[in-house]
């Protein structure tokens, strides 16, 4: 399976995917601390997947969405974008929303 192939199933599989450097108890950049920071605040289970373990798909993901830059948060199979959009959505409480619209209905 080609490293575009696994980041279709990653991003289809999970609801909320955060692509980043390192992991969310360890991240190895800023950027990505901020962004799994302003996600773990929202209060949600969210999927990651370190790039600097998988060099082919720290290749090969910013030619999937055409976003040069990590971290890349991905909701439903859509790029919501980096680090600096994922904090607005943060500051304005867009990315709490989007993230608890993913939770699945089953209470019942």
């Amino acid at each position: 399976m080609s490293a575009l192939e696994r980041i279709r199933e990653q991003v289809t599989s999970n609801p909320v995917v955060l692509y980043m450097k390192g992991t969310p108890q360890m991240p190895q950049c800023g950027f990505s601390s901020r962004a799994a920071q302003a996600l773990m605040e929202c209060g949600e289970e969210f999927a990651y997947v370190n790039v600097l373990m998988d060099p082919e798909i720290f290749q090969d993901l910013p030619k999937y969405a055409d976003w040069p830059t990590f971290p890349q948060l991905y909701i439903n199979g859509e790029l919501i974008g980096g680090c600096d959009i994922m904090l607005e959505l943060h500051q304005s409480g867009e990315l709490k929303k989007k993230v608890q619209d993913v939770r699945p209905d089953d209470d019942s």
